[in-house]
């Protein structure tokens, strides 16, 4: 079976991807890489893209030069987790009190992981987690 080298691509639907960029930009000084009115794509640390897609305008499929691409969805408050260092636990703490971000919850998992969650505009759940939650990481 040919690999699979990881996944490439994360969405949310956001009510406004251009607010949800700043907020995103803002905390993680994400580049963009694409801007419109249905959605923006950031890049997250030279290997993956959060795509923020503007609610109620991915249903339907989209026409590009290159082919369909098929209509999607999603709703209702998501979650995705960005992995860090264990020892930029702390500055990341930090820059959320300085960003008024209120931290939700901190789970110190068995294995050595910690998580911080807390929510970004459109209500997803956002978690920052250190090495040992998964065998993987």
């Amino acid at each position: 079976m040919p690999p699979v080298f990881g996944i490439l691509e994360t969405s949310l639907d956001v009510s406004n991807p251009h607010q949800a960029a700043e907020f995103y930009r803002k905390l993680f000084d994400f580049e963009t890489l694409l801007e419109s009115d249905r959605l923006v794509a950031l890049n997250v640390a030279d290997r993956n893209v959060l795509l923020l897609f503007q609610q109620g305008h991915t249903s339907e499929p989209v026409v590009t030069e290159g082919g369909i691409i098929p209509g999607h969805t999603g709703s209702g408050p998501n979650h995705l987790a960005f992995s860090i260092a264990h020892h930029d636990l702390a500055p990341w703490q930090q820059r959320l009190a300085s960003l008024g971000i209120a931290v939700e919850s901190i789970v110190n998992w068995p294995t050595g992981g910690i998580s911080v969650y807390f929510r970004d505009p459109d209500n997803h759940l956002v978690e920052l987690v250190t090495s040992g939650l998964w065998s993987i990481y």
